[in-house]
This record gives C-alpha cells, sequence and structure tokens, in this order.
C-alpha cells in the first residue's frame, strides 16, 4: 500500500473518544476499534493484517518508537505523544499507552495500545523536541537521537515517562 503524502490538515479526538488496537508479535493489526477505523481514513478489511507503521507519520523520530518496543517487549507499559498519518494524508496527535498482553505462562501473546485525546499544550512542547530529535537523527542516526533524547531528560533531571505524563497534565 502506497504511503500517503502528508497535508497540514489535523484532525482531533473528543474527550471521550479512545483508540484501541491490537498488534500480533510483529506489529500487525489484528483488531481495532471504530474510532481508530473512523479517524485513520482506512476501512477495517485495510488496517486487519496491516503494519501498524502503516500509520507512521514522517515528523515522528524512530528512537520514540525504538522505546516503544524495547519496553513493551520486556513486558513494561510505555506512554507517548504520537502523530499519526492518516489514509488521506491527514495527521492526529494521541496520548498512547501500549502494553504487551501475556497469556496463563507469562508469554507474550499480543500487544495491546489505547490512545487518547492528548493535552494540546502537551503536543505544543512535544513537537520541537521531536523536531530535534529527527534532526538528530538525519544527522547521525537513531543513535545520535537516542543520545540527544537521553541528554535532553538528563539536563532536565527527569526520566521519559515524568517528562510525558507531566506534558499530559499540562505541568
Amino acid at each position: 500500500m502506497r504511503r500517503p503524502e502528508p497535508t497540514l490538515n489535523e484532525r482531533f479526538l473528543s474527550d471521550g473518544d479512545y483508540i484501541v488496537s491490537k498488534t500480533d508479535l510483529h506489529g500487525h493489526i489484528i483488531y481495532c476499534n471504530k474510532i481508530f477505523i473512523k479517524i485513520s481514513g482506512y476501512s477495517e478489511k485495510e488496517l486487519i493484517g496491516s503494519p501498524h507503521s502503516i500509520l507512521r507519520h514522517p515528523d515522528m523520530p524512530k528512537i520514540v518508537f525504538k522505546l516503544l518496543w524495547e519496553r513493551i517487549q520486556n513486558k513494561e507499559e510505555i506512554f507517548a505523544f504520537v502523530k499519526n498519518l492518516c489514509k488521506d494524508g491527514s495527521f492526529y496527535w494521541v496520548f498512547a499507552n501500549v502494553t504487551a498482553t501475556l497469556d496463563g505462562d507469562g508469554n507474550i501473546r499480543d500487544y495491546h495500545s489505547v490512545r487518547r485525546k492528548p493535552n494540546r499544550d502537551g503536543v505544543k512542547a512535544i513537537e520541537p523536541i521531536y523536531a530535534k530529535l529527527l534532526e538528530e537523527e538525519k544527522r547521525g542516526g537513531i543513535e545520535a537521537s537516542g543520545a540527544y533524547l537521553k541528554n535532553l531528560l538528563k539536563s532536565n533531571g527527569t526520566t521519559y515517562d515524568e517528562l510525558v505524563f507531566s506534558l499530559q497534565r499540562g505541568e
């Protein structure tokens, strides 16, 4: 499937909207709710079986997804601000929570994500950080982007989780 050309058209979630999806161990969508289908612009048939990265907006730094995969593969949850790309090139921001679903033996069965409306001030604060991470990524790859993020967090005396939660709370 051809990736859409990004536009400046932004879509917004309502306060009570929750986007829910599940992926298999390789990141292919195995479940998506109606809100996900509606906002993404894809049909359920187009989404099921597709890699979740079908929604990856080029403004998103790879280091965020590297951190996400590291966490969920270690059976840890993660929260993140994510800018997604719609089928028509529009975009929408979410505050995502991603976790691993475990079977009865404690093995990862699939991955579950719930996304909700992000704090708009948090989006405004994360955008320049993501832009700098992308700049570092273009300069020196994901390693440079990761080093920049690590140094940013250290210089602010915070952790990744503390940063995203404070932005979502509007602090």
